[in-house]
């Protein structure tokens, strides 16, 4: 229990903490501009980077490709981990006799892999860690997607840069975000992971299929009995998921030279016929969609929402007051992130 708290707490603390300052520096007060124009400096990148006379403590925006790469890999490790925790565990297709105590499992008792009589697990914990394993499918699909972006689809100049704060923000985020998804079973999780890797060191060449005990069908067959809440969020988010996909095509395709730092055109298509930032309003629907199939009693699924929300809306709104500086002819019913109010 102390290490889930901590976890929990800690990631939740992270949240808030990148949260806060994003939400006071978008108040309208004027005793916040200073403030507000810090935390500008630290989000700025790219093309509104470009138009700041100051680039110390700046990385190439092409860095951006470091998110993805630690996301996959970080996701996929905590998917694979947490779905064989729920296979062997705690499936919801099981005979409630079939499996080792709970306490047995947490504990490290002999033969976390092995099957025992014993009684139940609650349904309800049971639901809760697959519905864990559904988010990390769904985010994993997201970070795949963006890292096959990042390598195939922008084209960064050479002289685009981002402020180091905001690189380091995105090493958290990716770090967190995974997390965030999964925090509350990592206790369990970890010392299965860690006894079934020691049982598995112990027994060496005697280890055998039996052992290991995989079935496709029975891995998959859980997922398909969570509720509709899972799926409504599942559709919400490749909804999302698709609109985000489009517009950065859009948004690629703007610079087939990747060396011609200066040239800037309006974007057109999809959902940049509303918003300056429909690659923005795609995540926050994506993240949106996660909330949905979380059943939205997470808290700290909560959190991540509005980390992604305010700072994704704040940076909107700058890349917007850009747009609109850069060109005469920019349309003018555009709004920043959310159609035909912001």
């Amino acid at each position: 229990m102390g290490m889930e708290v901590g976890v929990v707490e800690l990631v939740r603390t992270g949240w808030i903490a990148g949260t806060l300052p994003t939400l006071i520096a978008s108040l309208p007060l004027s005793c916040l501009n200073s403030f507000h124009d810090i935390v500008l400096g630290f989000a700025k990148r790219g093309k509104i980077l470009q138009s700041s006379s100051s680039k110390r403590f700046t990385v190439p925006q092409k860095f951006f490709c470091h998110f993805y790469v630690l996301a996959v890999v970080w996701t996929t490790l905590l998917l694979a981990t947490t779905w064989t925790y729920a296979y062997k565990m705690v499936p919801l297709n099981a005979d409630p006799f079939l499996y080792s105590t709970f306490a047995n499992r947490i504990t490290g008792g002999s033969h976390i892999l092995s099957w025992h009589k014993s009684p139940s697990i609650p349904i309800g914990y049971r639901y809760s860690v697959w519905r864990s394993v559904f988010l990390l499918l769904l985010m994993e699909a997201q970070v795949v997607k963006r890292l096959i972006e990042t390598i195939f689809v922008f084209k960064y100049s050479s002289t685009a840069r981002m402020h180091i704060f905001g690189y380091l923000t995105g090493l958290f985020f990716y770090t967190a975000a995974p997390l965030s998804l999964c925090c509350n079973h990592i206790p369990e999780v970890y010392n299965y992971s860690v006894n079934g890797v020691a049982e598995f060191i112990v027994k060496g060449k005697k280890y055998t299929m039996q052992d290991l005990d995989f079935n496709w069908l029975e891995f998959t067959s859980s997922l398909l009995k969570l509720g509709w809440l899972q799926w409504i969020g599942a559709a919400i988010f490749f909804w999302g998921w698709i609109h985000q996909r489009r517009c950065h095509d859009i948004l690629g395709s703007l610079r087939e030279d990747s060396e011609q730092s200066d040239e800037y055109v309006i974007p057109h298509g999809d959902w940049f016929k509303f918003v300056s930032s429909p690659h923005y309003l795609a995540e926050i629907v994506i993240y949106a969609g996660l909330v949905v199939a979380s059943e939205g009693a997470d808290l700290t699924i909560w959190l991540l929402f509005g980390f992604v929300v305010s700072n994704l809306v704040f940076a909107a709104a700058e890349t917007h007051r850009w747009y609109l500086q850069k060109f005469r002819s920019y349309p003018r019913n555009r709004r920043a992130i959310i159609p035909f109010l912001y």
